[in-house]
């Protein structure tokens, strides 16, 4: 995610050994667990178990990968700024700078700077050339970077810290003390924005993984109900089919509750641009985070209106033996 300059907001199998000898009840409990329609079935379980919470669990990964490239980010940053403060700067003529990069200056600074506009070769071009190393070196040899924002180093050092920082290095053709200021005062910043969409990123993942606990226990509750009730064959059957009904319901009421709750985290945010985006529906940053996936766009809403509608696919069976036991 590209943090514009100055924005603080946009965004292991058991030793064979220690089992001989074994005399006890737990080695026949070990011999069932280890016949193939056991291990076949407790398998089976796992597998489920992933696939009824794929979307926060697949939500979740994206935010750890995406946490990932903003915190290397801003390593990346901060080693530019480092690398730049280190430079000794040049005098440059005080001449009013543009504030648009002119036409052919960033194919300029590309090219390593070149000699400065109306002077032979200079050691002044030095200090720009190793400029646009360092900034090769850091930002750009991040492995996603150049191909996800397919940028130049100059086309990306003019988006990420401003086009006035790059005008004023391909007008001097040298780091004068002035773009150096800049330079390091606008990457440290940049650097600063992806701690805290790191930060905001973290608290997302904590939210999935409450969420994803929540319903993990509302899953649990609704199958040992189900269950329970198959287990039953005697004359207290109604009665318990009508327990077995009113605990359902009161799952159906809990997932109700999840979606709410999870409605007012997405209207609030804990990271919010600071000045509106194009096109931005309500919600930038969870749009951000999960707008290029190929799951839902809201997954833990999405989460929770599958396992509501389980409960409810139960709860209208249990209802339907309640009306086939009068």
């Amino acid at each position: 995610m590209t943090v514009q300059p100055g924005s603080a907001a946009v965004f292991q199998i058991p030793d064979r050994g220690l089992t001989e000898g074994c005399s006890s009840g737990w080695c026949e409990l070990g011999a069932i667990a280890t016949e193939p329609g056991v291990v076949t079935a407790v398998a089976l379980v796992g597998v489920l178990t992933l696939l009824a919470f794929a979307y926060v669990r697949d939500a979740e990964s994206a935010c750890r990968r995406e946490r990932r490239r903003v915190l290397d980010e801003r390593d990346a940053f901060e080693s530019f700024a480092d690398r730049v403060a280190q430079i000794d700067a040049v005098s440059v003529a005080a001449d009013a700078t543009p504030t648009g990069v002119p036409a052919g200056a960033l194919r300029r600074i590309d090219g390593d700077g070149g000699d400065p506009p109306g002077g032979g070769p200079s050691g002044r071009s030095v200090t720009l050339r190793r400029v646009m190393a360092a900034y090769r070196d850091t930002v750009m040899s991040l492995p996603h970077y150049r191909a996800e924002y397919d940028e130049t180093p100059a086309e990306s050092l003019a988006a990420e810290l401003g086009p006035d920082a790059a005008t004023a290095l391909a007008t001097d053709g040298a780091l004068s003390s002035g773009a150096q200021s800049a330079l390091v005062d606008r990457s440290r910043r940049a650097a600063d924005a992806r701690e805290r969409l790191a930060d905001a990123i973290g608290t997302e993942i904590d939210e999935l993984d409450d969420r994803e606990a929540a319903l993990s226990v509302i899953d649990r509750r609704r199958r040992c109900l189900v269950g329970h009730l198959d287990g039953i064959r005697s004359d207290g059957e109604a009665d318990a089919a009508i327990d077995v009904w009113n605990r359902l319901t009161d799952l159906e009421r809990e997932c109700d509750e999840l979606a709410a709750d999870r409605q007012r985290s997405l209207d609030d945010p804990p990271l919010s641009p600071e000045s509106p985006l194009d096109g931005e529906s309500g919600h930038p940053f969870h749009d951000y985070l999960y707008g290029a996936e190929d799951g839902p766009r809201y997954p833990v809403l999405a989460q929770v209106a599958e396992i509501a509608d389980e409960v409810r696919a139960d709860r209208d069976r249990v209802g339907r033996r309640i009306a086939g036991s009068d």
